[in-house]
């Protein structure tokens, strides 16, 4: 799902999940929250994992001093679009509005939900689709 097409992996997104959560982190901050029991391989793995995420381009590193601190380049929202893109792509030949229907039908929205559809529907179709 990054700029070479990779998917992001779960674990990959439980890091971006806690970069998305805060401006920025370091390494062991990350591990002590992704693994609170810690230890020397809990750091490696976080490493790797950011690694992989900067090689996607889904994180920047900035070196702080001999410290690096981590952020996400990606966000929520650019994910979950490349994401049901990606699943457009693959089950409904790319048309959005079979996997749409999917969710929706699938789904026990509450009534904020359906209003809120119901306004997105209403701007689309007033042509204001840059503010959806």
């Amino acid at each position: 799902m990054g700029r070479n097409g990779q998917e992001i992996t779960d674990t990959e997104l439980a890091v971006l999940r806690q970069l998305w959560r805060r401006d920025d982190a370091t390494i062991r901050e990350l591990t002590d929250a992704l693994y609170p029991e810690g230890g020397h391989s809990h750091y490696a793995t976080v490493q790797s994992l950011l690694d992989r995420l900067q090689g996607k381009g889904c994180v920047d590193r900035e070196k702080d001093g001999r410290i690096n601190r981590y952020r996400a380049a990606i966000t929520r929202a650019d994910l979950a679009r490349r994401r049901l893109r990606a699943t457009a792509d693959a089950l409904f030949d790319g048309s959005m509005a079979p996997l749409l229907t999917h969710l929706v039908d699938n789904s026990d929205l509450q009534p904020e939900e359906i209003s809120a559809l119901r306004d997105l529907i209403d701007r689309l179709d007033a042509g204001d689709a840059g503010e959806a």
